[in-house]
């Protein structure tokens, strides 16, 4: 089992929460999940699982560099797997859906408008709110 490998090369002791909600992440279609997206996975496949449970693993799994916690406008946070891939948000302000996407030009510019000020990007984050086009979902 991969999870159980992951966890233990966190540092972490492997526990039946702690591998639901890495296989959840693992498993899951959607890259962004809630604690509360975990907890109801969880507990609509029988399990019996704590909602406090879910926070405190989910916390220990950011702390170890397995899960990223993105933070966003209104508390709203999700969490995502831990990549090497780079990407910025998109975060839909009528559903909350958040939405990944890469734009090499955005990125160009990001690096030259800190040169012109003489500096080096080391790390960002770059969200953007967005709403349907008129007719659009």
């Amino acid at each position: 089992m991969s999870e159980d490998k992951n966890i233990r090369k966190a540092g972490l002791k492997v526990t039946l929460p702690r591998v639901r909600i890495l296989e959840i992440f693992e498993q899951s279609k959607e890259r962004h999940l809630s604690a509360e997206d975990i907890y109801n996975k969880i507990r609509e496949s029988g399990d019996e699982v704590g909602l406090a449970t879910v926070y405190r693993v989910l916390t220990q799994f950011e702390s170890a560099g397995i899960l990223m916690k993105q933070n966003f406008e209104d508390n709203f946070s999700v969490y995502e797997l831990v990549s090497d891939d780079h990407h910025d948000h998109m975060v839909c302000i009528d559903s909350g859906k958040v939405i990944e996407f890469k734009n090499d030009l955005i990125e160009e510019e990001q690096d030259k408008i800190a040169k012109e000020h003489g500096y080096k990007i080391v790390d960002h984050k770059l969200v953007l709110y967005v709403k349907p086009l008129d007719g659009e979902k």
